[in-house]
């Protein structure tokens, strides 16, 4: 099962014992598939989800050529995923949050909140400098290289720079409850993003 949605934000519930849960809610859907590859004529297996539905006036002509082709309405979000088998669904195909009633847990992938330039200390964590005894190594990141050799800055190197911003997937979070006539998804547990960010959810079965 696999669907696009957005992220509302985050709450908690009582379960039936009186412990408070941490939840996330999610608008989920509804999707319509606007692409099927095959091994045969794309070399591997997957479909094409459409999400949020836009005016004809708000896309480009190639974008807009995609969906005529097939006769759908234009989407503001396209998002491919790998299947098994491509021959279970059809072009223009609904998938709703129904389809997760049965499913126990999901994995969520959303682009992480980004912290923007951030130095050593807030992004790697490093340990700052002495602050006292007239020290004035208190947040510099120190050495980054060696002398005459190598002569440069090895790639890799732990340095300041532009912080998370990064897309993340969480695996094995519980599904507590389905709301399939607003279109809601509530899970237990923190996903990641800002409100209001594109989220990719799968079923872990």
């Amino acid at each position: 099962m696999k669907i696009l949605g957005k992220k509302i934000g985050m709450s908690q519930i009582f379960d039936k014992n009186g412990s408070a849960l941490p939840i996330t809610v999610i608008k989920a859907g509804p999707c319509i598939i606007t692409q099927i590859k095959t091994p045969e004529s794309d070399g591997y297996s997957s479909i094409q989800l459409g999400y949020l539905p836009v005016n004809k006036k708000s896309v480009t002509k190639p974008y807009l050529g995609h969906f005529s082709k097939k006769n759908l309405l234009p989407t503001k979000i396209l998002k491919e995923f790998r299947v098994d088998c491509p021959e279970e669904f059809d072009i223009g195909q609904i998938l709703t949050v129904d389809s997760f009633s049965d499913v126990k847990s999901v994995c969520v992938t959303g682009r992480s909140i980004g912290r923007g330039f951030s130095g050593c200390q807030k992004r790697h964590h490093f340990t700052r400098g002495p602050m006292t005894h007239g020290s004035k190594n208190h947040r510099r990141p120190g050495s980054i290289g060696q002398g005459s050799t190598p002569g440069r800055v090895f790639p890799g190197k732990k340095m300041a720079g532009r912080s998370l911003n990064k897309v993340v997937t969480v695996k094995n979070l519980k599904v507590v409850h389905v709301d399939s006539e607003n279109n809601i998804l509530i899970i237990k547990g923190a996903i990641p993003g800002k409100v209001g960010g594109l989220l990719s959810i799968q079923s872990d079965d």
